[in-house]
């Protein structure tokens, strides 16, 4: 089965600029406790946001270039028993592809970058 060579991160903006000065992002809350980062593929995290981010603020949607991942890189079941990408490590910054804001938009939804869409 092939995935995506795009895997996406919501991330706290205060979060993601304390991984930018440490060159690799060791996850949130939320993905320390479980073990591993949490992502999500674009058919995923528009579900992910409405799920996990409802009315949350100043966050971030990072692109990730999944290639470069290698086998820390693990597809497994979760909501709905789909393959969801989780990162067993941390996430070296230098696999960015680009970072833009998550804003809510007047509907009270996340408003997702066009690149998205």
């Amino acid at each position: 089965m092939s995935h995506p060579d795009i895997v996406y991160k919501i991330c706290a903006r205060e979060d993601w600029e304390q991984a930018r000065e440490n060159g690799r992002f060791e996850g949130a809350q939320i993905d320390v406790t479980d073990g591993f980062i949490h992502f999500s593929s674009a058919a995923q995290v528009r579900e992910t946001a409405r799920r996990h981010y409802a009315g949350k603020r100043d966050l971030l949607l990072i692109a990730i270039d999944a290639t470069q991942l290698g086998d820390d890189l693990k597809w497994e079941p979760s909501r709905g028993g789909d393959l969801f990408p989780h990162l067993h490590a941390a996430l070296p910054v230098d696999t960015v592809l680009w970072e833009a804001p998550l804003p809510i938009g007047e509907d009270g939804v996340h408003q997702f970058p066009e690149t998205l869409i």
